[in-house]
């Protein structure tokens, strides 16, 4: 129930699909150190299964889980030099794990993408063994469930009963919309404010500043670094980057043009997804397929419509706001394309910045409900489709169509008393049901829609 589950700094492509599988050999690792493996074992295998055996090429996921038996972290890795230890792999076929244990490793023996097997949990499943010369020493399953969120399969079924005393140390608990609209009247509290005291739980008042703070300034830094890189993106498609020349444009465009802030408002997403694309440095916000979104909000906000108020404020309470209802999903639906489609990842991210669009533009708590509402009503049944396993097409342009969305549902919401046919929750739990309901072919599996009907030029 922290916010920081939702908005982690990590690289592209995927949090799913690159973050948590690095993060998951890392840990495997690291425990096998711990339970005094290192001096016998002589051998590590890794099999990737559902998903992430489909789409794993194409979302890096072989790379990440390299990464992750080195030792290296998704937040601190240096991204340019990640070809360079890959390829160092590939010529020497050994990896030193945790940079401290050397074994011979081939990528085509010991790194298993399996296609067609899933594991029962969640479609994003990896199973790590280890062996010495003569047998099987050790085994772990692990998935990796969204947003870089991993879990184990022994912990799976203790995973309630933690949550639930996590619960009590708060505040103010709630379990969906309901009782978060309820705690906020019943405590003459906005939305932020809420979340701000139950994040107190976990981390000091500086330490929730300066890690929201963090964050918006990883996602900026994402932005500019996005808006001054030109040439093709990584992968085969031969996809070109379009934030740069969209940049150069408006920069040199004057104009009376009303509508221009739309294109900023695009550039903004196409920056930060094309970065992610790259496998550069971004947030989960919730994931990396769906990181351009609340970023291009809340740099509108900043770019456009702050004047005299105190932008690190409004940066915490937009992040604030955003993350409440972040978590309204990940606890009751799924924000994992793998699991529910993209509706679970861009839909879930579009409404997360109505919200906290509507509240910087002072909105009621319902009138807040109702614009997250409108975002997701209006993103059933997106599929998870990517062209050739890559977060390249729909995902980039998706980015920026939800962004705009996102702010027109805010200003729906406005235009109303607060008044609603269709709950918070009621919405979330359509959504759960639609990804469920949803063939596994349009999960994030290149097996259907737009990833088999295009036409290669």
């Amino acid at each position: 129930m922290t916010i920081f589950n939702l908005f982690k700094i990590g690289i592209g492509p995927s949090s799913s699909h690159t973050v948590g599988p690095m993060i998951i050999t890392k840990n495997f690792c690291t425990l096998i150190k711990k339970q005094n493996y290192f001096s016998n074992l002589t051998r590590i295998k890794v099999e990737l299964f559902g998903s992430l055996g489909s789409t794993g090429i194409g979302h890096h996921s072989d790379v990440a889980v390299l990464l992750g038996l080195l030792g290296h972290d998704p937040k601190t890795i240096n991204t340019s030099k990640i070809n360079n230890i890959i390829d160092n792999i590939k010529t020497t076929s050994t990896l030193r794990l945790l940079n401290e244990k050397t074994i011979n490793f081939s990528i085509a023996k010991d790194l298993i993408l399996h296609k067609r097997k899933t594991l029962p949990f969640h479609p994003n499943a990896i199973k790590i063994t280890i062996y010495n010369l003569k047998n099987e020493l050790f085994s772990k399953i692990y998935y990796s469930i969204g947003g870089g969120e991993v879990i184990s399969e022994d912990e799976i079924n203790s995973k309630n009963s933690i949550s639930k005393k996590d619960d009590l140390s708060l505040p103010y608990n709630f379990s969906n919309a309901k009782e978060l609209l309820k705690q906020c009247k019943d405590n003459k509290l906005t939305i932020s404010e809420l979340i701000f005291e139950n994040e107190k739980a976990y981390r000091s008042e500086d330490k929730i500043k300066e890690s929201l703070l963090e964050i918006w300034k990883v996602m900026n830094e994402c932005v500019l670094n996005g808006l001054n890189s030109d040439g093709i993106l990584p992968g085969g498609l031969n996809v070109s980057k379009r934030a740069y020349k969209i940049h150069q444009k408006l920069r040199e465009k004057r104009t009376t043009d009303p509508l221009s802030f739309v294109d900023w408002i695009n550039l903004y997403a196409l920056a930060v997804n094309e970065e992610n694309a790259s496998g550069k440095r971004v947030v989960t916000a919730p994931t990396n397929g769906a990181a351009g979104i609340i970023p291009a909000v809340l740099h509108y906000i900043i770019n456009f419509l702050v004047h005299k108020e105190d932008k690190e404020q409004v940066i915490i309470n937009f992040l604030l706001t955003a993350g409440a209802i972040g978590l309204l999903y990940q606890r009751n639906a799924s924000i994992s394309g793998a699991d529910v489609g993209c509706q679970g990842e861009v839909g879930v991210a579009c409404s997360m910045a109505a919200g906290a669009m509507a509240e910087y533009l002072g909105a009621n708590i319902e009138q807040i409900e109702n614009a997250a509402e409108i975002a997701m009503e209006h993103n059933l049944g997106l599929t998870c489709d990517p062209i050739g396993g890559l977060v390249q097409i729909p995902c980039i342009e998706r980015n920026a169509m939800a962004a705009m969305k996102a702010i027109n549902a805010a200003r729906m919401a406005l235009n109303e008393d607060g008044t609603h046919y269709v709950s918070l929750d009621s919405v979330i739990k359509t959504m759960y049901t639609t990804g469920k309901d949803m063939q596994n072919k349009y999960k994030e599996t290149s097996k259907a829609g737009l990833a088999v009907h295009y036409v290669e030029c």
